[in-house]
């Protein structure tokens, strides 16, 4: 059974533009922290479900973007750190983080490894997984293929880096083991034949 979702600390940005391959979402420039990380595990409320259902994503990029005043800073010969403070903590710049989707889940419920049936709707709140729903979304590797076949994300990092960051949750070194060993083992499995890419996934995975 999985918990409720909690509204703070994990609520990381809202839904800019969203579909069942994926989403992006908005967050401001000067909130971005560890929680906006490369292959971290997000939710975001699939809208009409009934029932709360939230589709799972993957963070796969993130972009900052820039202005005029930023582009002025960057080709002066020289700025004041006082400046640049400002810039940082005050500006609000918006940062773009785009998802892959790979799965969705009812709270209380199911967890399905397969494309959302809806995407969520713009401006729907996106929230940093929690780690008990991340150790249950993780104990099958069903959604590997899904990050493999992805050709619009740089998939064997991602896969590698969602490893990475599933394996901290796990109860124990222990437990942490044997989910690396059974990574690597669904990893040799669907890439059968092709033996460079499966040694560097795994090389990445223990990085």
């Amino acid at each position: 059974m999985i918990d409720q979702i909690e509204e703070n600390p994990t609520h990381i940005g809202h839904v800019l533009r969203a579909s069942t391959n994926g989403f992006d979402f908005g967050t401001r420039g000067n909130v971005i922290d560890e929680r906006h990380s490369f292959g971290s595990f997000v939710l975001a409320e699939i809208a009409g479900a009934g029932e709360a259902c939230y589709a799972i994503g993957l963070i796969y990029a993130i972009r900052i973007a820039d202005d005029p005043f930023v582009r002025e800073l960057v080709m002066a010969t020289e700025v004041k750190e006082s400046t640049l403070k400002d810039q940082r903590h005050n500006r609000l710049v918006p940062i773009e983080t785009l998802v892959l989707n790979v799965g969705y889940v009812y709270e209380g419920g199911a967890i399905v490894h397969s494309m959302p049936p809806r995407p969520p709707l713009s401006l729907t709140q996106v929230h940093l997984m929690p780690p008990d729903w991340v150790v249950a979304f993780v104990a099958k590797q069903d959604f590997f293929r899904m990050v493999l076949n992805a050709g619009e994300v740089p998939s064997d990092d991602l896969l590698a880096a969602a490893v990475r960051h599933a394996a901290q949750f796990q109860p124990d070194e222990q437990a942490q083991a044997d989910y690396m060993v059974r990574c690597g083992r669904k990893v040799a499995s669907l890439l059968t034949g092709d033996l460079k890419r499966i040694a560097h996934i795994l090389n990445l995975m223990k990085a």
